[in-house]
């Protein structure tokens, strides 16, 4: 009796042993891809160890710089939920009379989102090893959260399959209605639709969160982006076309910041190329299509979808077009007479 005894007690204390393994290597495994995602989209800016002034970009982006994330006492006060959405939030229009900006807002346009461009576990990833730079663990509970997005899930499409049978169910009673008037009346009589009007429209709210449950159980493990082309622009300007020019450089500079990257002139950042000849390098479909969607044109670049409406996206493009600054002179060799 004791023998088995102490049997199941080893095979429990074995099992337990696995599951600390599996959870081991599972956070290992986050923890190695979020330092390859982190030295991919992050580290120009942030610098391998997250010091400032350690990026190459870092002395060439506009005010106000990256954070120091090797700054425990600061990061320390920020909440594993605070960094993730810092990451993957919306882009704020920071110009007077631009978005609203509320105080728990994030809203430097200097630093990109990937909300577009990243899978939500893929985010969560860059999190656990940002806190590795400042001596501190990821405490948010991925793996639960993921639990959560499938009982959502379930939950919406039971939610879904109910109001749909009602729906069903209230539209054949009045259709059965109408027959039984058209049978006594000996005319056509035309179905009651407002009798079942509340349960199309249930039915209709229930399916708009059953798709909301399910691009999310599909965000947190797929990029959002991904294989998703864009469509050709209508780049004509049918109005004014200095205030789409003028709405497009607010944008480039206050919304999206794409200084924080690109340089035009002296002025900006060198992830990315310079822009001060884009009219003249770039074609205006090109661009259009390539700032709503870059992975769907060159999976591997640096450079993230911000999440650019259509009209955004137009006039950014119609900005860009006017740049068209002449070409550098070549540095002559001839020595000054």
């Amino acid at each position: 009796m004791k023998a088995a005894r102490l049997q199941v007690m080893g095979a429990v204390a074995g099992l337990i042993g696995v599951w600390g393994m599996v959870a081991g290597g599972c956070a290992s495994e986050q923890q190695k891809k979020g330092h390859e995602l982190y030295a991919h989209y992050c580290l120009h800016c942030h610098g391998e160890n997250g010091r400032q002034n350690e990026g190459f970009n870092w002395s060439s982006m506009p005010d106000p710089k990256p954070k120091d994330l090797s700054n425990k006492s600061e990061m320390s006060t920020f909440k594993d939920e605070d960094i993730f959405n810092t990451v993957s939030r919306d882009m704020k229009d920071t110009s007077p009379g631009g978005d609203k900006i509320g105080d728990d807002d994030f809203a430097v346009p200097t630093m990109p989102t990937f909300k577009y461009t990243l899978s939500e576990e893929e985010i969560w990833a860059i999190v656990g090893y940002v806190r590795t730079l400042h001596g501190m663990k990821l405490e948010f509970k991925v793996e639960e959260r993921k639990k959560e997005l499938a009982e959502a899930l379930k939950s919406a499409q039971t939610k879904f399959d109910e109001s749909k049978a009602a729906y069903e169910a209230a539209e054949k009673k009045a259709s059965e209605e109408a027959e039984k008037k058209s049978a006594a009346l000996k005319k056509d009589v035309d179905v009651d639709e407002s009798s079942y009007a509340k349960e199309q429209e249930a039915m209709g709210k229930a399916k708009k969160e059953l798709d909301a449950a399910q691009m999310a159980v599909t965000n947190f493990t797929s990029r959002p982006g991904k294989g998703t082309s864009v469509a050709r622009p209508d780049l004509p300007v049918k109005g004014d076309l200095t205030a789409v020019q003028d709405l497009g450089k607010r944008l480039y500079f206050n919304k999206y910041g794409c200084n924080g990257c690109h340089s035009i002139g002296e002025d900006g950042g060198k992830v990315g190329p310079a822009l001060d000849r884009a009219g003249f390098r770039l074609n205006g479909t090109w661009i259009y299509r390539w700032v709503k969607n870059p992975q769907a044109m060159k999976p591997e670049t640096r450079m993230p979808a911000l999440g650019l409406s259509d009209a955004d996206a137009k006039a950014v493009t119609i900005y860009l077009g006017t740049l068209r600054a002449p070409r550098a002179e070549p540095a002559s060799d001839k020595p000054a007479s």
